[in-house]
């Protein structure tokens, strides 16, 4: 089974800039969107960013303009670019990847970001 490993969560102080890092364990799938998801104490999950593998992104309004994701298909690893972080963007962080050739979900363990002075 693919694991994706994430790294990067941490405490950071409003205003503060993190970025966080998703890679998957084998490299020779094939990859093709990949995305982050976060889960806030009492919400749902929701979508912070999606990148295709042709490189199209997508961003919610809350984020949009703050976060950026990118991703390294030989490394196939998927970045976040965290900046002008708020409290609300406190959650838990999941890395998530649909990888052929069965177009499976795949799920990274979560990651805490904290947003804090």
């Amino acid at each position: 089974q693919v694991q994706l490993v994430e790294s990067g969560g941490g405490l950071v102080q409003p205003g503060g800039s993190l970025r966080l890092s998703c890679a998957a364990s084998e490299s020779f799938v094939s990859i093709y969107t990949m995305g982050w998801y976060r889960q806030a104490p009492g919400k749902q999950r929701e979508l912070v960013a999606r990148i295709t593998n042709g490189g199209l992104t997508n961003y919610p309004d809350s984020v949009k303009d703050r976060f950026t994701i990118s991703r390294d298909n030989f490394k196939k690893t998927v970045y976040l670019q965290m900046n002008s972080l708020k409290a609300d963007d406190t959650a838990v962080y999941y890395c998530n990847a649909i990888i052929g050739p069965h177009y499976f979900d795949y799920w990274g363990q979560g990651t805490q970001v904290t947003v804090s002075s």
